[in-house]
């Protein structure tokens, strides 16, 4: 599933090439990819749209138009793919493709999503993306909060597990199963331990540790296990540097066994002897 770093990855490549380009009419292959308007309206509000910036908060991509923000979750599964004008269909092969994005200039972006819970919205105004698109999200892990703010987040929910807390979106957006599970490990933190046992050392070095950990997985491309590839295709690889996710039954680096259990329902790897 793409988390914050992947989407932060695809935002940095479709910046520089998307700037000022304007949308041709849609063309969708699913209309229920569709959460908002519907799907006729957003076939005719796209067309003519210029862009003019692109950012993201936590995992949602945000393309900021000259009228209103097309927002875009890729789920579990998604993918957002940019072609040139030379090649604007796209691949042949993709048949998950569920819409395509042309530009007037013949270049195009695809969001193909082989699960097809990945979704788009279009909505006129800040206070509609607010509203609509992020009104169960909290602040962007990674560029709205300081430690302090950070901090005070934790403790007000001091009765929460930490694996769980880090995994609700409306605590803080951008963390999933992967990277929750590599931060702390690396703080040496159960992911059963409640937020009210730490010490303000040890909120402290979770804070510093999340955003060198997703600073990583930005830096290496994202983590690619099977789906998720960039805006041009390619895979991540971060997971040639993951300590314990995804490696049951390895070897820590301190000789003992990883170990899975489920918690908030997710498959959650931990050294049992690291992280006591």
């Amino acid at each position: 599933m793409p988390e914050l770093p992947e989407v932060e990855v695809i935002r940095r490549e479709l910046e520089p090439l998307l700037i000022e380009k304007t949308f041709a009419a849609p063309v969708l292959h699913m209309p229920s990819t569709i959460a908002y308007p519907s799907a006729e309206e957003f076939v005719s509000d796209l067309a003519g749209q210029t862009v003019k910036s692109i950012a993201r908060r936590g995992k949602y991509l945000l393309i900021n138009l000259a009228r209103g923000v097309l927002a875009v979750h890729l789920r579990m599964t998604g993918n957002l793919l940019y072609t040139e004008a030379a090649e604007a269909k796209g691949p042949k092969e993709d048949r998950y493709r569920r819409v395509s994005l042309p530009f007037s200039d013949g270049s195009a972006l695809h969001f193909s999503d082989m699960r097809r819970f990945g979704r788009l919205w279009l909505v006129g105004n800040d206070h509609e993306l607010q509203s609509i698109v992020l009104r169960r999200i909290g602040p962007d892990i990674l560029n709205d909060l300081c430690c302090e703010d950070f901090l005070q987040l934790l403790d007000k929910r001091e009765q929460s597990r930490l694996k769980a807390l880090l995994l609700d979106q409306g605590f803080t957006a951008g963390m999933g199963n992967i990277y929750t599970d590599e931060c702390l490990f690396r703080c040496k933190i159960h992911p059963l331990r409640q937020a009210k046992t730490l010490s303000r050392d040890e909120k402290e070095n979770l804070y510093a540790t999340i955003r060198d950990v997703l600073a990583e997985g930005i830096a290496y491309g994202g983590t690619t296990f099977r789906d998720y590839r960039n805006s041009s295709g390619a895979r991540g690889d971060f997971q040639s540097m993951l300590s314990v996710y995804g490696r049951k039954d390895e070897r820590c680096s301190c000789g003992t066994p990883i170990e899975k259990a489920t918690v908030a329902g997710r498959g959650t790897y931990y050294c049992p002897r690291c992280q006591k």
